[in-house]
């Protein structure tokens, strides 16, 4: 029988206060920013390339087979969901990351993803800044799968500090402040 400390356990694996200043109803602007982003599209050359391998790993590996997605390895989180959430919108609909929307509110917004490495959420939400201004922060909570996906993270947690979140945060700046005066809702 396994040992508890063996099972894996949900746990918060980054939080980052996005550059997207705003007023308090650009929480939509936001959502169509991230629910439209591409890895291939990220600023630097370096964090595309690693992007690029780790796609590639996914296919030689399996493990982003359709057998390791939301519904098919792990449950949705939208049908442990209050009935509230689960009955209010899901929310965007991602165009090219491997992202399923579970609820939006106002202001908080979740998607989930899932393969044989892990199960993750991307949690957003609309924050005051302390200015009288607002802007976003994400939270990606992660469910390693068993061994796997406990040493695939730990191997992936430096790239992803050093190499890829820096450039994306850098993107994301840019696109928000080229598309201010050209959002529209829908």
């Amino acid at each position: 029988m396994a040992d508890a400390r063996d099972r894996p356990r949900v746990h918060v694996e980054d939080v980052w206060a996005l550059p997207t200043p705003g007023g308090p109803n650009d929480f939509p602007r936001l959502l169509k920013l991230m629910s439209g982003g591409d890895t291939s599209d990220n600023p630097s050359w370096i964090a595309r390339t690693l992007f690029a391998i780790r796609w590639k790993l996914g296919e030689l590996f399996g493990w982003d087979d359709p057998d390791s997605k939301v519904g098919s390895r792990v449950a949705t989180l939208r049908d442990r969901l209050p009935a509230d959430l689960r009955e209010g919108p899901a929310g965007p609909t991602f165009e090219r990351l491997p992202f399923t929307s579970v609820f939006l509110t106002s202001n908080e917004f979740v998607a989930e993803m899932s393969n044989k490495t892990c199960h993750a959420a991307m949690h957003l939400t609309w924050v005051p800044d302390g200015t009288g201004r607002y802007r976003g922060q994400m939270t990606v909570l992660v469910k390693p799968n068993g061994r796997l996906g406990r040493l695939y993270m730990a191997a992936i947690l430096p790239f992803r500090h050093l190499l890829v979140y820096p450039p994306l945060l850098k993107g994301i700046a840019k696109e928000w402040e080229a598309q201010a005066n050209n959002f529209s809702p829908q």
